[in-house]
């Protein structure tokens, strides 16, 4: 039985990672400081799933309370998704920002330092490629951020290769997300962000049901098949494997690995509306507005090296995507 840390594991991506492990090989620890969640979710984790769960309401800033977690668990691995993650807020407090998502992770990595933890899998984002003009992304391509949150995706990348560097025994492993979407199956678990919603599906969500009176685009005048921005969104199921995916790699390897995790497929906003629309039968209103600063106009994932090298692709189509997303908001089942 393996002992895991996962760092902001009662988030959307790290809840779905929690229900996707096997229960019979993985003894989880979640540290979470509930900014952007709920520790309700750990209820519907044990309906879905009867994996063992030890949970501490800790900030990864806390180096003394992240220290008593540790030294408790002989701990084997670090999967860590926490982390503030709205660009726009972070345009507005870059310097929250960059202390909660760098020297948090300064202190995990302390720990497994001081206690011998060989794997770690990190949390990143395609943010780190900022407006690249040439599609689909590849890892190779300059990291070159167009706000603080992105900026801290890619220090912390480099913090791990030198981490790693140094620490010649150890395996890091970067996965950069295109764009999570999507619940889980059981209508159970599902996106639902506390305060205003920055991710597109929640808002779509929103318009859906009639809690908000329409989606917003933000610009209809992009290089793009029908103006809106285009995105390579991602089933979150699809992604949690993705991360087993990483974990099981990290075990039998050693150095500093970044993977783009995505379909490979572009999307547009409307063209997800579209989706959305002819799955639930239910139209989604929406009105367009001017584009925002720093937002790119296409962005889609080479996803060659993840599945040479991790033997993992997406499998879950938009269509799939939309359906989960729809029966998790009709579940009435929010925090």
């Amino acid at each position: 039985m393996q002992n895991i840390v996962v760092t902001g594991g009662c988030g959307f991506i790290g809840s779905h990672f929690i229900a996707a492990l096997d229960p019979n090989k993985f003894h989880v620890i979640v540290i979470d400081n509930f900014s952007n969640s709920s520790p309700e979710i750990l209820e519907r984790l044990q309906q879905i799933s009867l994996i063992k769960i030890d949970i501490f309401d800790i900030d990864i800033t806390d180096q003394a309370s992240l220290s008593k977690v540790f030294k408790r668990f002989n701990v084997d691995s670090v999967v860590h998704f926490a982390g503030l993650k709205s660009v726009e807020e972070s345009h507005k407090n870059p310097d929250k920002y960059y202390y909660n998502n760098v020297a948090g992770t300064l202190n995990i990595l302390s720990l497994m330092k001081q206690y011998n933890i060989k794997s770690f899998v990190f949390s990143s984002s395609a943010t780190v490629y900022g407006n690249s003009s040439i599609q689909p992304v590849s890892e190779e391509m300059a990291m070159v951020a167009t706000n603080p949150y992105g900026s801290t995706k890619i220090m912390v990348e480099q913090i791990l290769k030198d981490f790693q560097k140094a620490n010649d025994s150890v395996c890091t492993i970067s996965l950069r997300y295109f764009n999570p979407i999507g619940a889980h199956i059981s209508g159970k678990m599902g996106e639902n962000p506390l305060g205003k919603p920055n991710n597109l599906m929640p808002i779509i969500m929103g318009a859906a049901s009639g809690r908000v009176k329409a989606l917003t685009i933000f610009g209809n005048d992009y290089n793009t098949i029908d103006g809106t921005g285009v995105r390579d969104y991602i089933h979150v199921m699809d992604l949690a494997e993705a991360h087993l995916a990483a974990l099981s790699f990290s075990e039998g390897n050693t150095g500093n690995f970044f993977f783009n995790i995505g379909t490979g497929k572009p999307t547009s906003v409307l063209q997800l509306i579209a989706s959305f629309e002819k799955v639930t039968g239910v139209n989604v209103p929406y009105e367009i507005k001017p584009r925002r600063i720093g937002d790119v106009d296409t962005s889609f994932a080479d996803t060659k090296k993840v599945e040479q090298m991790l033997g993992w692709k997406a499998s879950r189509d938009i269509m799939t995507m939309c359906a989960d997303a729809w029966r998790w908001e009709c579940s009435g089942l929010k925090f």
